[in-house]
């Protein structure tokens, strides 16, 4: 019985992420707009799904779904890797909902499904996210491993990010653009996320230790 709420809860979270990511996924293949810009390209297909995974916020989101489901056949779950995918999941969809809010929101205007693609990914996501991981745990699970290797994924995005940009000239956020910006200032603005996430996931590794084990 005490398992019932946390398996209702994450399932409720793999619902909003998988119909958000359903959504958009028939609004790129008819060539309509992408939630995380709130704008459609008029490139090829192909490159539209490349774009679109490239997104911090969709990986984040990723993470949150295979998260989530894992939680509902198992709200006890543990491992070595899940641990990691499970604080990477957290650090990642946390920091989509800070940095959406405090610098991306005015610059992204979606309307109609990408509006609501837009809420799932960005606001519903990370609340519930967090919210479930406060009241359901499974904890204590970051221990120091875990926590070293939660930083792979994220410098790995980083990493992939700027390269990438530098062959095709694309970035998914303004704040990263280093056409427009240059290395100094998008540098600048990646040591910004470093700290931020540094802070997040020894916030989490302390709340780990500190509040209640769960289930």
């Amino acid at each position: 019985m005490t398992q019932r709420p946390s398996r209702t809860v994450h399932a409720l979270l793999a619902l909003v992420v998988l119909a958000a990511f359903c959504a958009q996924v028939v609004l790129l293949l008819g060539g309509g707009a992408d939630a995380n810009s709130g704008q459609a390209d008029p490139v090829p297909v192909v490159t539209r799904f490349v774009r679109f995974l490239s997104y911090f916020t969709v990986q984040s989101n990723l993470l949150v779904l295979v998260a989530a489901v894992s939680l509902v056949l198992d709200p006890a779950r543990d491992g070595r890797f899940w641990r990691v995918v499970r604080l990477d999941a957290l650090l990642g969809i946390t920091v989509t909902g800070l940095v959406f809010g405090a610098v991306l929101a005015p610059y992204v205007h979606p309307t109609g499904v990408a509006w609501w693609i837009n809420a799932g990914f960005h606001y519903v996501s990370p609340v519930l996210a967090v919210v479930s991981w406060l009241l359901f745990g499974p904890r204590p699970r970051v221990d120091g491993r875990t926590f070293g290797w939660a930083f792979v994924w994220p410098v790995g995005w980083t990493v992939y990010t700027l390269v990438r940009g530098a062959v095709v000239d694309w970035y998914p956020y303004p704040f990263l653009d280093v056409s427009e910006l240059g290395y100094a200032v998008a540098l600048r603005n990646v040591g910004f996320v470093v700290v931020l996430s540094v802070a997040l996931l020894s916030l989490f590794r302390f709340l780990d230790r500190r509040l209640n084990p769960r289930p």
